[in-house]
């Protein structure tokens, strides 16, 4: 059982992030819970350095946050238990691109709680960036027309482009109501009510917008961190510039339901007559909204 007292939180930047000692996570107890649930909701994602935990430990701690599921496509690089998805990486192959877990999904992931289980002495740090703060600081109209549209999710980063949904580009956050920017350049395929050009206009500027530095924050890792982010209101990206292994163990906290911050303003653009033969996305997007009786 910790004491409350004894732990020090340490704010990392502006716009989110924190580090905090002082407790052991493996003896958490519901107070602990409760106190660790309100500072990722003022925080969006927490730092635990020094913890170690064992498997069935890291997957105890994450129960006390919702229904756990392993990755829904990738397999995992060695034995582990089926809640936990571990990932091996020598010299790269991380998601080096800016992403928020498992979008391509109705009901994507809530939180991801990740242990460091081995890193590079240099690089392969991960970055986060707070989109409700990039949402923010969207001009006014901006802010109008995005409130409106809504955006085509897919798996292809895990070659299952037939692994679709479509989300809100502004969406709500379920505890605290804040809009947050809801597009991200690994999953977030193509904007719905707009036509092909449009949207990888608009597309291409809001993927760029999220990883201003000004909402960001970065992390460099030692053996045995845990670290837990909120997945409705952050992006992250890990930094593909390290030699040597690096070991990840992640559990994911499933269930989220994403409210866009109003009903869509327009109609889908692609539909019979206006199916471009040139754009793949076009085409998926049409396959999608048939498959979903909306054309």
């Amino acid at each position: 059982m910790s004491d409350a007292t004894n732990w020090s939180i340490r704010k990392l930047a502006g716009a989110l992030g924190a580090e905090i000692t002082g407790i052991k996570l493996k003896d958490a107890n519901e107070s602990d819970i409760d106190r660790i649930k309100a500072l990722l909701v003022e925080n969006m994602v927490l730092f635990f350095p020094d913890q170690g935990m064992a498997e069935d430990q890291h997957v105890a701690f994450g129960r006390h946050f919702g229904q756990l599921e392993g990755h829904p496509n990738l397999k995992n690089d060695s034995e582990t238990l089926p809640e936990i998805f571990q990932l091996n990486a020598t010299s790269g192959g991380v998601a080096d691109e800016w992403h928020t877990d498992i979008t391509f999904q109705e009901h994507p992931a809530l939180m991801s709680i990740l242990q460091m289980i081995k890193c590079p002495e240099t690089g392969g740090d991960t970055m986060w960036t707070s989109l409700c703060a990039a949402y923010d600081e969207l001009s006014d109209p901006m802010k109008e027309m995005c409130e409106g549209l809504t955006a085509l999710h897919d798996a292809l980063p895990h070659n299952r482009p037939d692994k679709m949904a479509i989300h809100p580009v502004v969406r709500i956050h379920p505890i605290t109501g804040r809009k947050a920017l809801y597009v991200n350049e690994h999953f977030t395929r193509r904007i719905v009510e707009m036509n092909a050009t449009e949207s990888e206009a608009v597309l291409g500027y809001l993927t760029r917008w999220v990883s201003n530095p000004r909402f960001t924050m970065r992390y460099h890792w030692s053996s045995g961190t845990i670290a837990m982010w909120d997945n409705c209101c952050t992006q992250h990206f890990v930094l593909n510039d390290f030699v040597g292994e690096r070991v990840i163990q992640r559990v994911t906290v499933m269930g989220d339901t994403v409210d866009g911050a109003q009903p869509p303003k327009w109609q889908p653009w692609v539909r019979p007559g206006r199916l471009s033969a040139t754009s793949r996305h076009d085409r998926q997007l049409f396959q999608f909204l048939k498959s979903q009786g909306m054309t």
